[in-house]
This record gives C-alpha cells, sequence and structure tokens, in this order.
C-alpha cells in the first residue's frame, strides 16, 4: 500500500477512535461522576443548548478531557499506523478535531472561558503530544531492536 493511502487511511481510522474515546469520556462523565444540573436537558443539541445557563464550572470537566484525550488517543493511534513521521498524520487528527470543536463553540452557547481553554488546549497541543508519545515508542523500539 502507498503511503500516502496509508497515512490518510491512518488519519480516518485515527478519527473514529479519537471520536468513540471522546464520546465514551462524556457518557461516563456524565453517568457516573459529574451528572447534568438539576433540570438541565441534554438529550438533544438544542436542549443542551437552551440548559447550558444551568452549567457550573465542574460541568466543562469532563467535556475538556474527552475533547483533550479523544485528540490525543486518535493522534497517536493515526501516528503509530502511518509509515510517515508522526507530526505529518497526527497534526491532521488534530485539526480535524479542533474543527469540530469550533463548531461546537459556534453551536453551544458556553462560557467563554471554557471555549478559549478548549480551542487552545485540547486539539493541537494534544496532537503534538501525540506525535512526541509515537515518536518515543519508536525510538524505545529501535534500540531494542
Amino acid at each position: 500500500m502507498k503511503p500516502g493511502v496509508k497515512r490518510i487511511l491512518a488519519i480516518i481510522t485515527g478519527m473514529a477512535l479519537g471520536s468513540a474515546v471522546n464520546m465514551l469520556i462524556l457518557h461516563a462523565g456524565t453517568a457516573y461522576m459529574i451528572p447534568p444540573p438539576a433540570g438541565a436537558n441534554i438529550s438533544s443539541p438544542e436542549a443542551l443548548a437552551a440548559s447550558m445557563p444551568l452549567f457550573q464550572p465542574k460541568h466543562f470537566v469532563f467535556p475538556f478531557l474527552a475533547h483533550a484525550l479523544g485528540t490525543l488517543f486518535g493522534s497517536v493511534t493515526a501516528a503509530l499506523i502511518s509509515p510517515l513521521s508522526p507530526l505529518r498524520t497526527s497534526l491532521p487528527v488534530g485539526i480535524l478535531f479542533l474543527l469540530g470543536g469550533a463548531y461546537m463553540v459556534y453551536e453551544l452557547p458556553s462560557p467563554a472561558w471554557f471555549n478559549v481553554l478548549d480551542l487552545t488546549c485540547a486539539y493541537i497541543p494534544m496532537a503534538f503530544a501525540g506525535a512526541v508519545l509515537v515518536k518515543k515508542i519508536r525510538e524505545a523500539r529501535s534500540k531494542n531492536n
């Protein structure tokens, strides 16, 4: 398989698995750790948007973790699959997740502090961290072989 095709498939796989991690963390966070505030309806995007004024800072912990860890997991997955440099594969994953995050900022009336924190710390930095992690993994493997 050509490296470019493998890179595209790696990015798609990273996005899919990173999205699954994102959703798992969001679900676990709201179901088991920090439930939505009383009176909040999170059953649809419209209902969630209407309920946002009820949310306190603690309710944004798991969305941030979901965005950051989903991006990290997706970028690591993509970089491990791709034969190219880890950064050339993990950064597109981070950019795609950032675009999704920017869309959510547009759609949901979240507090400004959360929007800034989320868009600046959860996506591109995690993609870079994923690339560094995969580079270290590859270096450790080459030392052992």
